[in-house]
């Protein structure tokens, strides 16, 4: 598929953040109103205020990660790499390089520190019920958190290797991966994992159950995508397409087991509210609309993407298990990649500068100005 053109967004269609003093890592909307968070190597978390009603346009709260130090609280210094809104959208939830996970009110105000990790903090994750936090450690641990108390409600120490990525399959189960090359499937109040997958032979950088809680994709620096099921010790698909380590997997949020109105669409994309697309430090921004796939194969496919530092991004047909479209636009690794919520386009992020946001209903090329 090739790409006639680009177009650069104007400056009046973008609004540009500013007031981190360090690189900006990760970013999340807040799931019911119009607030962004965002997470800085400047040890701070930001939420900004995007209402289109407010006068100033967008204001932010500031989210001062500290330590205490000869009883007084001061600047961590370290990278805040992990950040998640809970359900409802009133608590933010952080993690930091200084090991520690923090609870935020909405207004900014700090409800909790949570404190067990013995070194940085890779990942976090709310439950859906919105009671306990998740999270995963250089330490080669995951713990579940109290949101309510602060409190530890269970460690689990089964990597022999720094935890890198987590994800709950429900309220009280969860996969977590590792630099170990190993997967285990974890559940509150059980003292050995309920399941355990391995097959990678390097390091397995992100998982993500998809909807159902029954199939969990990894990726991982050894160039594959796997494909496990709860009924079976084995992957179900080997995936092998990319030449380079994957560092992001997305399911489709409009496949099968979603509630989503626009599950006829198989694919999606950017990390939007209300039309509002996000993106964080990039210096060029070039849009590609691209149409991937035809119309009558857009059928609640149980569908998902990957993003590589080969500088693809592929959607795969997860049930059929192959590749069905390589977007080849970018020049650099492509490191972040979000779905619309409605299903129509997919957005990618990359080390050459650009954003590329793909059309995914048809096979047709669509470039729009």
């Amino acid at each position: 598929m090739e790409i006639d053109g680009d177009v650069e967004i104007p400056p009046n269609k973008a609004t540009v953040l500013r007031g981190h003093e360090s690189e900006v890592f990760i970013c999340a909307w807040n799931p019911v109103s119009d607030l962004l968070a965002s997470g800085s190597g400047d040890s701070t978390a930001r939420i900004w205020n995007l209402n289109e009603n407010s006068n100033g346009g967008s204001t932010q709260l500031v989210l001062r990660h500290c330590i205490r130090e000869g009883g007084h609280d001061v600047p961590s210094n370290k990278d805040v790499t992990s950040l998640d809104w809970n359900s409802d959208g009133t608590l933010l939830a952080t993690g930091s390089y200084d090991g520690f996970a923090r609870i935020w009110t909405e207004d900014g105000n700090l409800a909790s520190t949570l404190g067990q990790h013995k070194g940085p903090i890779f990942a976090l994750k709310w439950n859906k019920k919105g009671n306990y936090i998740l999270s995963a450690g250089v330490d080669k641990t995951t713990i579940i958190w109290d949101a309510h108390t602060g409190e530890a409600k269970q460690q689990f120490p089964f990597h022999s290797a720094p935890a890198l990525d987590v994800d709950w399959q429900n309220n009280t189960a969860f996969a977590s991966c590792s630099t170990d090359m190993c997967i285990h499937v974890c559940r509150l109040g059980s003292d050995r994992p309920v399941k355990t997958f391995q097959g990678h032979t390097n390091e397995v950088n992100a998982i993500k159950w998809d909807p159902s809680g029954m199939l969990l994709a990894s990726c991982s620096d050894d160039m594959t995508l796997k494909i496990w099921s709860m009924k079976q010790d084995t992957c179900v698909h080997d995936l092998q397409a990319h030449s380079k380590e994957i560092y992001t997997i997305k399911w489709s949020p409009t496949g099968p087991a979603t509630s989503n109105p626009n599950s006829s669409i198989m694919l999606a994309s950017t990390q939007k509210k209300k039309e509002k697309i996000c993106f964080t430090t990039v210096a060029l921004f070039s849009v590609y609309l691209v149409h991937v796939l035809e119309e009558e194969e857009c059928t609640r496919l149980l569908s998902l993407e990957t993003a590589s530092f080969d500088s693809t991004v592929r959607l795969w047909d997860v049930e059929r298990g192959f590749c069905i479209h390589t977007l080849t636009k970018h020049q650099e690794p492509v490191y972040s990649v979000a779905f619309s919520p409605d299903g129509k386009h997919l957005a990618s992020g990359s080390f050459d500068k650009c954003v590329h946001i793909w059309n995914t209903q048809v096979c047709v090329l669509d470039l729009r100005k």
